[in-house]
């Protein structure tokens, strides 16, 4: 028992040095707040369960329901709604919610080799069979019946230090009509144990571990395709929701100018008739507002196809209850009193910090460590320690006299396990390969891969930079155009005045009237744009320098947790 004890010692001391492996792939293993599947292991219940419960058929229901936002007869929405509804009810963020999910698959997947495994099996045969010898005969015939059964159980299980051992237990029994069978029935029984550790190629914990911690890096980097999808969804929900503001603003312009030029028609009309007007000067004034009219139409149009790419990003297009009302934007275009000033170095450092792309980059670049590890690891020879121990019994007693007679299954399982007949021993075993190409290529292949990573990291920080100096950019620009687009239309506005008092006085034609109040209107308009504009701008900065998601409360975890 001693020389087992010794061997199983020998083994175990194959697994020293693995502490610091461990230390580099801890931070993998912890998942990165991202959800574990797990599989139920017999003999719980839940294992059961999943064996026998019906597979169900899925039902897409999306949460956040739009009936409490519906109010006489219209959807009310602000920016926090359309938000909230985004995260919740939008397809594309549902597909990738999924595609997170997915992801949990491999590393399930790639624990495998780490689960243990039990087999079990059990013969009986029945023999008759003729004889051609005294020898092999019966003792009241010259045929030879026999039974045979066997019973054969094993546990064997991997280990993250790169250990694998097999327990097993075997049985037999053979009852026969042999004269000359010693035993009869002769029952055996034995107990075995085996193990072998890699001593050069793959020991450790960090290359039996590898395939775990990549899939949980990859894992995580779904989470961050999932942050980046959410991100520029409800980047273009806002802007959506800002462009059904301008249209409907736009369409209220156009209106007011509609009208002001049918009250300047119907002003002349009555002129014309009184003689005050000559006849050919009406058509300018009837040509204004059927031009007019036709603005407003396209208008409205465009304000009805506005309001439905809105409903497609809330999911509100496909709830018969709500697609047919009319949307209400509750948050006026009119930025608040204070614009927004933001330092052009400080949202750089932040948007290389904390992007999801930058953070996907870099971890990739570890996967790609680990490739390299693995390649390496592929070059080493295969040296294995392996050792064997087994313990044999045979169901016998022995009568006073000293004379042998069959015994039991107990007494080979106590011989079994008194450990009296002994069977031992170990051996090295060396695979040598004197050339592997294909280590050598997948080596090769790991050492371009992190070359490119680099070349890869400088290309995707110059185009956030980029990206961050156009969105202040844009934000400098939308600010700058509000002031003047505001100073524009107040002057219009007095110009507009005075040209009507002129008319009213007579000393100016009524195609300067027209003119004024188109400049007028035209101003109304650019206003309203550059009010949008700065409204996209501000959301265009939070995107790239990750702050709209935190601005809106959105948690990525609590987002990834809807069922």
């Amino acid at each position: 028992m001693h020389r087992f004890v010794l061997l199983a010692a020998l083994i175990l001391i194959c697994t020293v040095g693995w502490a610091d492996d461990q230390s580099e792939i801890r931070q993998a293993l912890t998942g990165g707040g991202v959800p574990q599947l797990t599989a139920p292991s017999f003999p719980r219940a839940e294992y059961f369960r999943s064996i026998l419960t019906r597979p169900f058929r899925y039902t897409i229901e999306a949460p956040g329901s739009l009936r409490e936002l519906a109010q006489d007869g219209k959807l009310n929405l602000t920016v926090n709604d359309v938000v909230r509804l985004v995260v919740q009810r939008n397809t594309t963020v549902w597909l990738a919610r999924l595609d997170v999910q997915t992801s949990a698959v491999p590393v399930l997947r790639s624990q495998a080799p780490f689960d243990p495994r039990f087999t079990g099996s059990f013969n009986s045969s029945r023999a008759i069979q003729p004889t051609s010898s005294d020898l092999e005969a019966g003792r009241d015939s010259l045929e030879t019946h026999s039974l045979t059964q066997s019973a054969r159980f094993s546990y064997d299980q991997s280990f993250a230090s790169g250990t694998n051992y097999t327990a097993t237990f075997t049985g037999g029994k053979l009852a026969t009509n042999n004269r000359y069978s010693r035993l009869n029935p002769s029952i055996t029984s034995a107990f075995g144990f085996s193990a072998y550790q890699p001593l050069l190629r793959n020991r450790g914990f960090f290359i039996q571990k590898a395939p775990i911690v990549i899939a949980r890096i990859n894992q995580q980097v779904s989470r961050g395709r999932f942050e980046q999808t959410l991100t520029d969804t409800v980047q273009s929900a806002l802007n959506q929701y800002w462009n059904v503001v301008q249209a409907r603003e736009n369409l209220a312009v156009l209106r007011n100018s509609l009208a002001l030029s049918q009250k300047s028609y119907e002003r002349d009309k009555r002129a014309l008739e009184l003689g005050a007007l000559p006849p050919l000067d009406i058509f300018r004034s009837e040509a204004e507002v059927a031009s007019r009219k036709v603005a407003v139409t396209t208008a409205e149009f465009r304000l009805q196809q506005e309001e439905d790419s809105l409903r497609r990003l809330i999911a509100a297009d496909i709830d018969p209850d709500v697609r047919n009302l009319p949307l209400n934007l509750m948050d006026p275009p009119l930025p608040p009193g204070t614009l927004l000033s933001i330092e052009r170095e400080a949202a750089i450092e932040r948007a290389l910090r904390s992007r999801p792309e930058m953070v996907n980059l870099h971890r990739q670049q570890a996967v790609n460590e680990i490739s390299i590890r693995q390649a390496a690891n592929s070059l080493k020879p295969d040296l294995r320690l392996t050792g064997s121990y087994t313990s044999s019994g045979l169901g016998r007693t022995y009568d006073p006299t000293g004379l042998l007679i069959p015994g039991g299954l107990g007494d080979a399982l106590s011989e079994v396990f008194g450990f009296s007949k002994p069977t031992y021993g170990f051996g090295l075993t060396l695979n040598l390969p004197i050339r592997s190409r294909q280590a050598q290529a997948d080596l090769a292949a790991a050492q371009i891969a992190r070359r490119r990573d680099q070349y890869q990291e400088r290309d995707l920080q110059q185009s956030v930079t980029l990206e961050v100096l156009n969105a202040v950019s844009q934000l400098e620009q939308s600010k700058a155009n509000i002031a003047g687009a505001t100073a524009a239309r107040d002057l219009a506005k007095k110009n507009e005045e005075a040209e009507q008092r002129k008319y009213d006085l007579g000393a100016s034609t009524i195609f300067f009237v027209l003119d004024a109040q188109q400049r007028a209107s035209d101003a109304e308009t650019q206003l309203l744009a550059a009010r949008i504009a700065y409204r996209k701008a501000v959301i265009s900065l939070q995107r790239t320098t990750v702050a709209l998601l935190p601005e809106y409360n959105v948690v990525i975890d609590d987002a990834l947790a809807l069922k």
